[in-house]
């Protein structure tokens, strides 16, 4: 197997967790602006954040390219898990990778950059996610990385 993670990290939530997926595989990581030619590799690790209930701009355009591919898509997020929000992107990422095998997808919170929250908290109409986004400071944590490198050591 060669494998590759590609992640896209506006606050490094997501590259702390490639860093723990590149680890477990044992495989280099590059953030997805810098990814070049990746026909060689049969297994990809795509790391995205969310943004306007779905992966980030730049992930979505990586994840139609992944056809034929092993894929293990693994996201954080101000929402919690479990919850609709969350669930729909990873739905959203899945379905841009239609031609890919998703062998395993992972999601955690991720810490909300403070001048997000701040915009956001002045807003009449906030996103689904916002009540639940106070509880993701800290994260991903110790435990949150734990948990990434079991269903890595899993999938395998």
């Amino acid at each position: 197997m060669k494998a590759i993670v590609i992640y896209s990290s506006q606050t490094n939530n997501t590259k702390k967790v490639a860093e723990a997926v590149a680890t477990e595989l044992n495989c280099a990581m590059k953030p997805v602006n810098d990814v070049g030619d990746i026909a060689d590799y049969d297994t990809v690790a795509v790391g995205f954040w969310l943004k306007a209930g779905a992966p980030d701009p730049s992930t979505q355009d990586l994840l139609p390219k992944l056809s034929g591919k092993k894929v293990f898509l693994f996201a954080t997020h101000g929402a919690a898990v479990g919850t609709p929000p969350a669930d729909n992107a990873m739905a959203k990422a899945k379905e841009l990778a239609k031609g890919a095998e998703i062998i395993d997808t992972f999601s955690c919170p991720g810490e909300v950059a403070e001048k997000v929250m701040e915009m956001i908290s002045k807003k009449d109409q906030k996103p689904p996610w916002f009540g639940a986004a106070h509880a993701a400071k800290g994260h991903p944590d110790v435990d949150d990385i734990a948990a990434v490198k079991a269903a890595v050591k899993k999938m395998l």
